[in-house]
């Protein structure tokens, strides 16, 4: 079981530790729901070092970006990052990622912590033009600093202007006394906030420093069990529930990260598949009952037919109802449509809404 950087700070918090990813991590400290509501309101940090990072640089960095990604990289700019996936040959995903263009030649992948190796393979494997590729997963701490009053709380810690940065764009500057940290305004909550890389031998000093630095604004340390519910209501998919090598971007309604202007692996049959339409789709709902929706439950139609399952579901703390995302038949799928969740022995009603959930 691997140890992040800042392991001995959270269990000197008390932090409940489990083993995720290959990682001991902090499901939780003082409870998912007050945890939740923290950064709802106010604002929490996150310890997701876990992630991993690889960085691709050379004259052929973009070409084998774009042979291996769904979405249009050219399209970058210095100091923009782009969410994408990269496709499998069968219809699948490999992973979800972030992508960040720190110059022409020089890009930064962060990609899930469970797929770390599998996806280093895969950018081996199709890496026929001879691209540097460097994982620095293990150098690289990551906190997620999110919630409504991140800007003004971190402000003190930076002197660029953390309130004219834009969604998805990001800097690399001096943070709580440390150097070249990459500040992004990324974030997997929906409440904003920015997503702080730095070398691992900054982390106990950048973390003291933010806990600091946001203590009059409220701010707490966040387990990885409120960053599941947070992302759940904003309708993000999560790597292994909702997508995976079995589902296609465009059965996950991520065909707006899929670019048919460039060619990439499997671009012909998923290309096919948008044309045609997928066999099924992506859906979210709410329950009208009481009960909670989990990952594997069956979904139905009125007549108790199995029509799909549930990938991902919730008592959503702010949201305060029953949540999912599950897949379905592509001829049940429509907001409005009526379905029902086996959930034990009852089949709860359910109403599929548009995402996302939580409207803040």
């Amino acid at each position: 079981m691997k140890e992040v950087a800042l392991a001995a700070k959270h269990k000197a918090l008390n932090a409940k530790m489990v083993p995720f990813a290959g990682y001991n991590m902090p499901v939780s400290y003082e409870g998912v729901n007050i945890e939740h509501q923290t950064v709802r309101e106010k604002l929490g940090v996150f310890d997701v070092s876990h992630m991993g990072e690889f960085l691709i640089t050379g004259d052929k960095a973009l070409e084998l970006i774009q042979k291996v990604t769904t979405n249009d990289a050219s399209k970058l700019v210095d100091g923009k990052a782009q969410y994408t996936c990269m496709p499998n040959e069968t219809g699948g995903i490999v992973d979800d990622l972030i992508i960040y263009r720190m110059n022409a030649e020089k890009y930064l992948l962060v990609v899930n912590a469970s797929n770390i190796d599998k996806d280093w393979n895969w950018l081996a494997q199709h890496n026929t033009m001879d691209a540097t590729i460097r994982d620095m997963s293990e150098e690289l701490s990551l906190l997620a600093i999110q919630g409504p009053k991140a800007v003004e709380a971190m402000q003190t810690l930076t002197d660029i202007d953390l309130s004219a940065m834009k969604f998805y764009t990001f800097e690399m500057a001096d943070f709580a006394g440390a150097e070249k940290v990459i500040i992004s305004a990324t974030g997997y909550t929906g409440s904003g906030g920015f997503e702080i890389y730095f070398k691992n031998e900054y982390a106990e000093q950048i973390w003291e420093r933010v806990l600091e630095a946001g203590a009059d604004f409220g701010i707490k340390p966040i387990g990885l069990a409120a960053r599941d519910t947070l992302r759940l209501e904003m309708g993000l998919c999560l790597y292994g529930n909702d997508i995976d090598e079995t589902t296609s971007p465009i059965e996950a309604k991520l065909g707006w990260i899929t670019k048919f202007n460039k060619d990439f692996i499997n671009a012909e049959a998923l290309k096919k598949e948008k044309e045609e339409g997928p066999k099924r789709k992506l859906i979210a709902f709410e329950l009208e009952g009481r009960g909670i929706p989990r990952q594997g439950y069956d979904i139905e139609d009125e007549n108790g037919r199995v029509i799909g399952h549930v990938t991902s579901g919730t008592m959503a703390p702010t949201v305060e109802k029953g949540i999912g995302l599950g897949y379905v038949a592509t001829e049940f799928a429509g907001f409005g449509k009526k379905i029902f969740i086996k959930i034990r022995k009852k089949s709860i009603p359910a109403v599929q809404v548009k995402l996302p959930f939580y409207k803040g």
